[in-house]
């Protein structure tokens, strides 16, 4: 009789060869001889084509909006030679099989000849999205997330993957009327436009308007300035500081790790 531990390593392993590739062609997977390399293979790509099917029907919800004018559907990409490419080196979840698979879409949708002037920043913002919501989720329970920033806890830092984009166009203003009925495509005004990507707590992907101070505070938090020194770097009064701080922090940009 099996004990209960090994068979959820059993378990456990199994999974990781399903979600992960190079390790599914590891010599340390294939000695253990647990299934029919074939159809493991076979389901393996099954599910990942699925899994980036729906991370890019649910991040480039935009592009798929635009798809009658582009000619261009996002998701098509799961389809194509290049994204059979991909899936040796295919590990589901992680940011770099993430960012490759929004290189394709990207590419792709990018490449349509259609009267669409805000499309480049479209993508970009879409491919932040994708981007952000990947990788392993790094936040604990005992991680301070709640709460106003304390000078007790000096060092506040930039969360991995928060990503700070400088647009042409004013995106937000025309993103929920892509996603209405409309004959003509919706316009956007041609105005620069600074927006913070950041994943919370929760790993829910978040957007919100950012300007000079929220980008110098997000590009200076290493975990080492103190809320002085900070500031200073900022060009904020320290109460603005604590403040804007507050904010990062409940969106997922920032946090103040234990101990610091």
């Amino acid at each position: 009789m099996n004990h209960p531990s090994s068979d959820r390593a059993l378990q456990d392993d199994v999974i990781r060869a399903l979600a992960d590739a190079p390790y599914r062609a590891s010599p340390r997977w294939r000695r253990r001889n647990l299934a029919d390399p074939y159809r493991v293979e076979r389901y393996a790509r099954f599910l990942a084509r699925h899994f980036y099917f729906e991370r890019i029907v649910q991040f480039f919800k935009y592009s798929r909006a635009l798809a009658r004018i582009t000619g261009r559907p996002p998701e098509a990409v799961c389809k194509g030679d290049a994204f059979d490419l991909l899936l040796p080196s295919v590990v589901l979840g992680s940011q770099e099989t993430a960012q490759a698979v929004a290189r394709l879409v990207v590419a792709h949708v990018g490449a349509a000849r259609a009267p669409i002037p805000y499309l480049a920043d479209l993508l970009r913002y879409e491919e932040a999205m994708m981007l952000v919501e990947a990788g392993p989720r790094i936040w604990r329970d005992d991680t301070p997330t709640e709460g106003a920033p304390s000078r007790a806890r000096h060092a506040p830092e930039k969360v991995e993957g928060t990503a700070l984009l400088e647009l042409d166009f004013d995106l937000p203003a025309v993103l929920p009327k892509l996603l209405q009925p409309w004959t003509e495509v919706p316009q956007a005004a041609a105005r620069p436009t600074q927006l913070l990507v950041a994943r919370s707590p929760h790993g829910r992907v978040a957007v919100a308007r950012s300007d000079a101070g929220i980008a110098a505070v997000v590009q200076l938090a290493d975990g080492k300035r103190t809320l002085e020194q900070l500031a200073a770097g900022a060009g904020l009064p320290v109460e603005t500081l604590e403040a804007t701080l507050q904010g990062l922090v409940e969106l997922g940009a920032v946090r103040f790790p234990t101990g610091s």
